[in-house]
């Protein structure tokens, strides 16, 4: 089991210098649609996330292996594959942060924002199929009584040292997660936050062990630790997928764009109301009615000023497509099926 994961580090720094040669060689190149100054801060943070990530992560992997190997852990070689799977998040989140900088183009008008989610989703994959094998390797050496007879003090101290790497690694993420509001950051910042609890599991089960002579308690932390890894996973997946399928659930976002279109004189009836998300940017579609007997010129006007309610309301927006309809022709689209309405989010 250790040949294989080491060969699986082999690669993933193998993979780390290349990509870091990439990183230098690689010019950024903005969005025309968003302000260059706040993509640049954007994708700077990111970056910087990624690579503390990278190399904080790096060194806990390499740590952990060693202690595992050194004392026969099963519980500490399961955080180590789970430091391992974090090595490649932040290798990743620096692949995805030139990937998301590139101008739209014809086969992509909406741009490459979603190659961030897109690679969260494959991450979620990684971080579930370590779990298994984790759990697959527990359950087979708990059937055959193959763990160690004793657990070492270097497991305990291995523990020691990953909570406290993790919960520093944390703070950089959540920090650098909410000033660039990238969902791959925050979602980062979760799972090492369900690290640091991970961990400290890990040192309970094997202090355990050690102190009450029951060598069975490794085998069995490091099938609970497959379990917490699982879990992150299919959660990370969820999340993932919901902004695939171009869903939102979240109410409050469309009540405060209802509220900003009601701000605007003769805008009126806000409906089919949809807004999705692209990266870290919203694109929003809206329909309203006004005055039948309006002018094009006026009815334009409207929609101007209601986009620049909803656009002072919602932060990041991507583009906002509003359709105008006459007063009254509301009830002639009630057979449509998409977008919400005020009474769907109250």
């Amino acid at each position: 089991m250790y040949r294989m994961h080491s060969r699986k580090f082999i690669n993933s720094y193998a993979q780390i210098l290349l990509n870091s040669m990439l990183f230098d060689m690689i010019a950024v190149h903005m969005n025309t649609h968003t302000d260059t100054s706040n993509d640049i801060k954007r994708t700077r943070l990111i970056r910087t996330a990624g690579m503390i990530a990278l190399i904080g992560n790096l060194a806990l992997t390499i740590i952990k292996l060693l202690l595992a190997k050194v004392s026969g852990s099963l519980a500490v070689a399961g955080d180590g594959i789970d430091s391992l799977t974090d090595v490649g998040i932040a290798l990743m989140t620096l692949i995805v942060s030139k990937v998301i900088t590139r101008s739209s183009d014809r086969e992509h008008p909406w741009g490459y924002g979603r190659a961030e989610t897109t690679a969260t989703m494959a991450l979620s994959f990684i971080i579930f199929f370590a779990g298994s094998q984790l759990a697959v390797s527990s359950i087979r050496h708990l059937a055959e009584h193959s763990y160690k007879r004793e657990v070492s003090g270097y497991a305990m101290l291995a523990t020691l040292i990953s909570i406290a790497g993790k919960s520093m690694l944390a703070i950089s993420q959540y920090v650098l997660g909410k000033k660039s509001t990238s969902p791959m950051i925050q979602a980062n910042a979760e799972n090492m936050k369900g690290d640091i609890i991970m961990s400290a599991g890990v040192f309970i089960g094997i202090t355990a062990a050690h102190f009450f002579h029951q060598p069975i308690l490794d085998p069995i932390t490091a099938l609970l630790v497959s379990a917490w890894i699982i879990k992150n996973a299919i959660e990370i997946f969820s999340d993932m997928n919901t902004e695939l399928m171009d869903g939102n659930t979240d109410k409050e976002m469309y009540k405060r764009m209802f509220d900003a279109v009601r701000s605007v004189k003769g805008a009126l009836h806000p409906h089919r109301a949809r807004i999705r998300k692209i990266a870290a940017h919203w694109d929003i579609d809206l329909d309203i009615e006004v005055d039948a007997n309006m002018t094009v010129y006026a009815s334009h006007e409207i929609a101007t000023e209601v986009e620049k309610a909803v656009r002072n309301t919602i932060p990041d927006i991507y583009d906002i497509m509003i359709h105008v309809e006459p007063a009254g022709s509301m009830n002639r689209d009630a057979e449509e099926q998409y977008g919400l309405t005020e009474a769907d989010v109250e």
